[in-house]
C-alpha cells in the first residue's frame, strides 16, 4: 500500500507540475520559493533563495505575476518592491510567528524612548513594521547593515537571537526586541551535544536565529545561503545541521556524496509547509490570494527595503 500511495502521489505531482508550468506561461508568471518550502515546490521554482535573494529577484523580475512560495511577509515585500505587479501566495494562512511578535504601537513607543536610535528590522516583519523602520536586513547582510548606519544606537526588531549574534560584531548600542523564531529557538545544547557524541567527525553548522548557547557550539554560523555554500565547498563529509528541514533538498542536491544530520526532528516550520503544488496551481488559476499593501505603508516600507538592497550580503 505504501508503494502504491507513493506512486499515486508522484503521478499526481507530475500532473500538477505540468498544469503549473502551463499556467505560468499563460500568466507570464515567475515562481519564487524559499529554501524552507516543500521539495516539490523547490523543484518547479524559477528561483530558490533566502529572504535576501528572494527580495533581489522580486525586484529584478520582468514577469507580470509573482507567485511567492514562502510566508506572508515575503509576499508583502515582493509587492512593496513591485507595486505594479500582481503578487499571489499559495496560502494566505502562511504567516510568521516571529513577525507577529513585534507591533507598530510597541515599536513607536520604543522609538520615542530612544529618539537618537535608528530602527533595523529583520525582513521577517510585517509591512506596517517595515514602514516604521529606517532599514531592513536579513541574516546574510545584518552585520553590514548595522555598520552602514550613521548612528551609534540601534533599535533591533524582532529576533533577539539574531540581534545577540550581530551585537558581537559591533560597538554600537543595540536595543533588542524580545522576539524569536519558534523553529530555530527550540534547538537546544543537548540536541547538539548528543549528536556530536554520536558523530564526532561531523561539522556543526547553525543559523543565527538559534539560541546564543547553541550558536556558541557551532563550527560555522550563517544564513541559509551561507550554510549551503559552506557545506558545498567544505572538504568535510558529515554535517550536523541547525536550521529548517527544508534546506535538506538543496544540501543533498548540491552534495550527494555528503551526509547531513539535522540536529532535531522538530526543525520544521509549519507555516512554510502549508504551501503545496495543488495550492500553487489554484493560486495561478484563480489569481488569488493576492497580496495588497496600502500605498502609504508601501511607500514608507519600500524605503527601508531599498536601503537594505543597497547593502550587499556578507
Amino acid at each position: 500500500m505504501d508503494a502504491l500511495a507513493l506512486e499515486k502521489k508522484a503521478q499526481r505531482n507530475a500532473e500538477l507540475r505540468e498544469r503549473l508550468l502551463q499556467l505560468k506561461k499563460e500568466r507570464n508568471a515567475i515562481i519564487l520559493a524559499h529554501f524552507y518550502q516543500r521539495p516539490e515546490i523547490q523543484e518547479v521554482a524559477d528561483f530558490i533563495g533566502d529572504s535576501f535573494g528572494l527580495a533581489q529577484k522580486a525586484k529584478e523580475t520582468d514577469a507580470d505575476v509573482i507567485l511567492f512560495c514562502g510566508v506572508h511577509f515575503m509576499g508583502e515585500s515582493a509587492k512593496i518592491l513591485n507595486p505594479q505587479k500582481t503578487v499571489i501566495i499559495p496560502d494566505e494562512r502562511a504567516g510568521c510567528p516571529m513577525a507577529d511578535m513585534v507591533n507598530v504601537d510597541g515599536l513607536r513607543k520604543l522609538k520615542a524612548q530612544h529618539p537618537n536610535a535608528k530602527v533595523v528590522a529583520y525582513i521577517n516583519t510585517s509591512a506596517d513594521v517595515k514602514a516604521e523602520t529606517y532599514i531592513c536586513c536579513t541574516s546574510s547582510n545584518a552585520k553590514r547593515v548595522i555598520e552602514s548606519i550613521d548612528s551609534d544606537e540601534i533599535i533591533w526588531v524582532p529576533d533577539k537571537n539574531l540581534g545577540h549574534y550581530v551585537s558581537q560584531f559591533t560597538d554600537k548600542k543595540m536595543i533588542i526586541w524580545e522576539g524569536y523564531c519558534n523553529t530555530h529557538d527550540q534547538l537546544s545544547v543537548e540536541d547538539i551535544m548528543t549528536l556530536k557524541q554520536q558523530h564526532p567527525e561531523a561539522v556543526v553548522v547553525v543559523h543565527p536565529e538559534c539560541r546564543p548557547e547553541v550558536v556558541s557550539l557551532a563550527d560555522y554560523v550563517g544564513s541559509t545561503t551561507g550554510i549551503l555554500k559552506y557545506c558545498r565547498e567544505s572538504s568535510h563529509k558529515e554535517f550536523i545541521i541547525g536550521t529548517e528541514d527544508g534546506t535538506r533538498y538543496m544540501l543533498e542536491k548540491d552534495s550527494p556524496d555528503k551526509t547531513f544530520i539535522f540536529a532535531s526532528k522538530y526543525l520544521v516550520c509549519p507555516n512554510m509547509k502549508v504551501n503545496n503544488l495543488k495550492k500553487c496551481v489554484e493560486a495561478l488559476e484563480n489569481m488569488k490570494p493576492e497580496i495588497f499593501v496600502p500605498k502609504d505603508v508601501a511607500d514608507a516600507a519600500c524605503a527601508s527595503l531599498e536601503r537594505m538592497l543597497a547593502v550587499a550580503p556578507a
